[in-house]
């Protein structure tokens, strides 16, 4: 249960209400109606569609999953249907459901990134868009958007020069200080901001000397990345005044509550997802427990109250 008539557990990112603040992470919970058959998707606050580009990608070659201790590597490379056949035969399933719908885009040039942007703004059910800026920039040799403050800054002003929906930017942790590239992209016009993607990581088949992943280097994901993804939030909540969306490594409520207490206003479940389908809704009802064990009737009453 989300939501009861004593405690409030309703957030505003932006504009943007949600019932509650636990949103799927991209690219962990499919576009959505896969997970229909395990979890009831009206109690979510969001559900964070698979990336989408502007034409249908195939993504990286397998083995592209790998387990770590603590953790997951995947180098999937973005493989998904394309913003047209979401919007087509993805959508009208989502639009069944009452719960916002929110977009992760991604490009390889900014005027990829304007055009998705472009064409979900116009679409009836998604109520905002969260901008990967993880992806690589083929006009600057292939350097992630993200790791640069000017390329952030610009993707953002790209894509909120043709929405107006809310703006969620995507950082990437793989970078020398988050904290620029968050400032850089809240002066570009940004309506709140994501962290963290994955760590970039590897591992190796000691028997054939060869990377488990066809890609050799993926994503990092899992418990093994939350202190990591913990401190980078409270480092960027330091910088910037538009709300963050906490990610990384959360299992359970007590991990969820842990970047609530910080100052996230929201926080995306993504790895649980594959281990536990039912993740979100535990964690969601874990939330609502310790506040009325805490006698906490709203949530922006535990939101921030982190004591260094």
């Amino acid at each position: 249960m989300a939501e009861t008539k004593s405690i409030s557990m309703s957030v505003k990112i932006g504009t943007l209400k949600l019932k509650n603040p636990v949103m799927t992470a991209s690219g962990t919970f499919g576009y959505g109606g896969e997970y229909a058959d395990y979890v009831d998707l009206n109690k979510l606050g969001a559900i964070v569609v698979k990336g989408l580009s502007l034409k249908p990608r195939a993504g990286n070659p397998p083995p592209r999953i790998m387990e770590t201790p603590s953790g997951m590597l995947n180098a999937v490379g973005l493989q998904n249907i394309g913003v047209h056949t979401f919007i087509e035969e993805k959508l009208p399933i989502l639009r069944k459901y009452d719960t916002n719908v929110i977009a992760n885009i991604y490009g390889e040039t900014y005027d990829e990134y304007k055009k998705v942007a472009q064409k979900l703004t116009s679409a009836k059910g998604v109520h905002a868009l969260e901008v990967n800026i993880s992806c690589p920039n083929v006009r600057k040799g292939g350097l992630s958007f993200g790791a640069d403050p000017k390329s952030a800054a610009a993707v953002t002003r790209k894509v909120k020069e043709v929405t107006g929906l809310p703006v969620i930017v995507k950082l990437t942790p793989n970078v020398t200080d988050i904290t620029a590239i968050a400032a850089a992209v809240e002066k570009a016009g940004a309506d709140a901001i994501s962290l963290i993607n994955t760590l970039t990581g590897m591992s190796v088949d000691i028997f054939t000397r060869r990377p488990h992943l066809k890609n050799v280097t993926g994503g990092l994901s899992g418990p093994a990345i939350k202190p990591v993804a913990l401190r980078m939030v409270w480092q960027v909540l330091q910088k910037i005044s538009i709300p963050v969306i906490g990610i990384g490594g959360i299992m359970n409520a007590e991990d969820a509550l842990e970047f609530l207490i910080l100052g996230a206003k929201a926080v995306q479940i993504g790895t649980a997802n594959f281990i536990n389908p039912q993740a979100t809704i535990e964690i969601i009802a874990g939330i609502e427990r310790y506040m009325e064990l805490n006698g906490i009737k709203n949530i922006s009453k535990l939101i921030g109250t982190f004591r260094s």
